[in-house]
């Protein structure tokens, strides 16, 4: 598929960084404000996932339901996401129509009206939302363990937010909010598919006029100092648990290291976690590893859910293969497996212009420059086995792990360090 990346920074600070894609008839584009609930204080928790909503409300010149058609009527789709650290808005369209994109998704961000109706309305939206979260265990564990793993500091946070945070926001916060942080220097547009750099420089020029401002700083994240333990009782038939540590940031030397070790213990049917707890013992239905990478620190992950007279057996196994990794290198032929998963993932992701758009934003955003999927391949090839094993010791530190279950059993009834 044949591609190139250009980037260009405009006065205000705006960064554009696109992709050519000669070999398809789409685009996809995505206006990212580097922005998320990490950045939200006391007043402010879940805003910045209910001002995405807002943006999807209604302009001076469209109503809520024209947004969404002026964009379909062309056989194109319109979404947007809140992560911890970005905001995204973006599009996919036949490449004639990027203009028309463009101009929705920047009449979206610079005309959004935030009629107290509509915004009265969207809150009772994501409350629905946060109940919905609330039924499902396995979306609730993962915000309870980010809470207790951040202790309190801004990573902690609920993307959505608590019920009674959204019950008392104001219309003010919201738009306080917009104006603190919606500027050109902490916005991304980032295109990628069949179109022309330089002539998306000129339509982005056009039509987004954010304000100018600084690029914003991160707010401290506080790694866990000890190990803990927590457990939420509810009246649930399993029992979801993660097992978590700190690991490493986005741009760390280890990255891909620790990404070996993601796939190596939970990251397919065949990954050792699965095979040992699931497959040969039954234990758990889901059980696997997850790698977050966010622009100063990360974390490493084991989930898993079972019924609570197994919890004990897996938990057991679990540090069982987390503790071999941190004595004995891989094999060479299970180091050949995980860089091939890891090649393999990143190509799947290149497929679709969706996936080098987020690519290419992500990389701008956390490195601030673009590595092609020849350098990383090049970097994933350079893996050893030594690599992994210093990963391992440097993320599975049993002194500051953080345990955490929901479900029907309380701290007594297990025991994750023995």
């Amino acid at each position: 598929m044949g591609s190139s990346v250009k980037k260009t920074v405009l006065p205000s600070g705006l960064r554009i960084v696109s992709e050519k894609i000669t070999s398809i008839r789409s685009v996809a584009i995505g206006i990212w404000v580097d922005v998320g609930s990490r950045d939200e204080s006391e007043g402010q928790l879940g805003v910045s996932h209910l001002i995405e909503h807002m943006h999807f409300k209604g302009t001076r010149k469209r109503s809520a339901s024209k947004v969404a058609e002026d964009i379909e009527r062309l056989g194109g789709s319109l979404n947007a996401f809140t992560t911890r650290e970005q905001t995204c808005y973006y599009a996919r369209t036949l490449d004639e129509h990027l203009p028309e994109a463009i101009d929705v998704l920047s009449d979206m961000l610079m005309n959004s009206t935030f009629t107290p109706t509509n915004f009265k309305r969207e809150k009772k939206v994501v409350l629905e939302e946060i109940k919905e979260n609330d039924d499902t265990p396995s979306e609730v564990v993962h915000d309870i363990f980010a809470e207790k793993f951040w202790g309190g500091s801004s990573l902690s946070h609920a993307i959505l937010g608590g019920a009674s945070d959204i019950e008392k926001m104001t219309r003010k916060t919201a738009l306080d909010y917009v104006k603190d942080h919606y500027n050109a220097s902490n916005v991304v547009v980032s295109v990628s598919g069949n179109m022309d750099h330089d002539k998306l420089v000129s339509l982005v020029k056009r039509k987004l006029k954010f304000p100018k401002g600084s690029l914003a700083k991160t707010k401290e994240a506080l790694y866990p100092t000890k190990a803990k333990v927590h457990a939420v009782e509810r009246d649930i038939a399993q029992t979801h648990f993660i097992l978590g540590f700190p690991s490493v940031q986005f741009d760390h030397k280890l990255r891909f290291a620790a990404l070996c070790l993601n796939f190596y213990l939970g990251g397919g049917m065949s990954s050792v976690l699965f095979q040992e707890v699931r497959e040969k013992r039954g234990l758990a239905y889901s059980i696997y590893t997850f790698q977050d990478f966010y622009r100063d620190v990360g974390t490493f992950g084991v989930c898993f859910s079972s019924d609570a007279k197994n919890v004990q057996q897996s938990l057991d196994l679990i540090l069982k293969r987390l503790r071999k990794v941190k004595t004995t290198k891989l094999a060479e032929s299970d180091m050949r497996k995980v860089r091939a998963q890891i090649k393999g993932s990143l190509t799947f992701s290149m497929e679709s212009a969706t996936g080098r758009m987020n690519r290419l934003a992500r990389h701008e955003l956390m490195l601030g420059k673009y590595n092609s999927l020849k350098k990383s391949f090049a970097l994933v090839d350079k893996l050893t086995a030594s690599d992994v094993l210093n990963a391992a010791q440097f993320i599975f530190d049993e002194s500051r792990m953080i345990a955490v279950s929901l479900g029907p059993i309380a701290v007594k009834d297990f025991s994750p360090g023995k």
